[in-house]
């Protein structure tokens, strides 16, 4: 085993811990999260998405939560853009990452955006094209690389073919998400395997949910590793879709403890990061997420 001296950490609240919401959020509400967490010390924010406000109306205010942060120079801002019209509206934004997606599982894919694996990537090919000539970065999220809620487990050898393909049409970095959450150290472990045949160690991050409860020990595997770059969400934001009442994203609070415990550098203040989660479940109306923040809040008000 060999644990990173760092990790840096992409806070998704503002994004996919919030397009499900069915109430819709200010802008200036987002706004203020992002500020929060770059207060806090992240240094990577996924903001937003151009998307069809048809389909996620949670996200129509995306240029205008973008003009509204007090951005600085030593983050990362990134935007999800599913299609070319996506990417020409967001490059008005100037983001400084664009973020393209596939599935590691062909029923998945089907289902979800009614093409193949193969044909998905070559519809991100022109968009991830534009974008780099734009000077802008490219992530590639693969979705469902260790279980699919159609198809079951997933072999590896699918996530392979899935890494290999992004990396032919020039994604320069990708997450292995365990989008359902039921992923399990070895599992994982065989997951960024399998990615480590197509992108070294410092181009692959875990973005991993916790619908059954193996986020942080799925995160220990992936840092045991080496992986130093992992997605989560401010006061676990965000639910899985595919198991109703169920959890999603991994709280940004719970990994933060877990790394310093380890001795682990991420840059971020905690207290500062349990406030801005306080203050967007407050908004929301709702529990927080994170067992760290509940622990953390209990002892402050005692």
């Amino acid at each position: 085993m060999s644990y990173p001296t760092q990790v840096r950490l992409i806070d998704v609240g503002p994004r996919d811990g919030l397009q499900n919401e069915k109430q819709p959020v200010p802008a200036a509400i987002k706004v203020e999260l992002v500020q929060r967490l770059q207060e806090a010390g992240l240094k990577e924010i996924e903001v937003t998405s151009f998307v069809s406000p048809k389909w996620v109306p949670q996200m129509a205010d995306n240029a205008e939560v973008m003009a509204g942060i007090a951005r600085r120079a030593d983050v990362r801002y990134s935007v999800l853009t599913p299609n070319m019209k996506g990417l020409e509206a967001a490059l008005l934004c100037k983001p400084d990452e664009i973020v393209v997606f596939g599935a590691a599982s062909e029923a998945f894919s089907q289902k979800n955006i009614n093409c193949s694996i193969a044909e998905s990537i070559e519809r991100f090919a022109p968009v991830v094209e534009a974008a780099l000539a734009a000077g802008i970065a490219v992530r590639g999220a693969m979705s469902c690389t260790v279980g699919c809620p159609y198809e079951g487990d997933i072999a590896p050898e699918q996530v392979a073919y899935l890494a290999g393909l992004m990396k032919g049409i020039g994604v320069q970095r990708v997450d292995v998400a365990d989008t359902i959450g039921v992923g399990t150290p070895l599992a994982v472990r065989r997951a960024i395997e399998a990615t480590l045949q197509h992108y070294d160690i410092d181009h692959i991050s875990g973005h991993f949910h916790d619908t059954y409860g193996q986020a942080l020990s799925n995160t220990l595997a992936a840092v045991s590793m080496g992986v130093w770059n992992f997605q989560s969400s401010v006061a676990g934001l965000g639910g899985c879709p595919y198991a109703k009442g169920a959890t999603g994203n991994v709280a940004t609070e719970d990994v933060v403890f877990m790394l310093n415990g380890m001795g682990i550098d991420t840059g971020i203040a905690l207290d500062k990061l349990i406030d801005a989660g306080q203050f967007i479940c407050e908004h929301l109306g709702r529990p927080n997420g994170s067992r760290v923040a509940r622990a953390a809040l209990a002892k402050r008000s005692a």
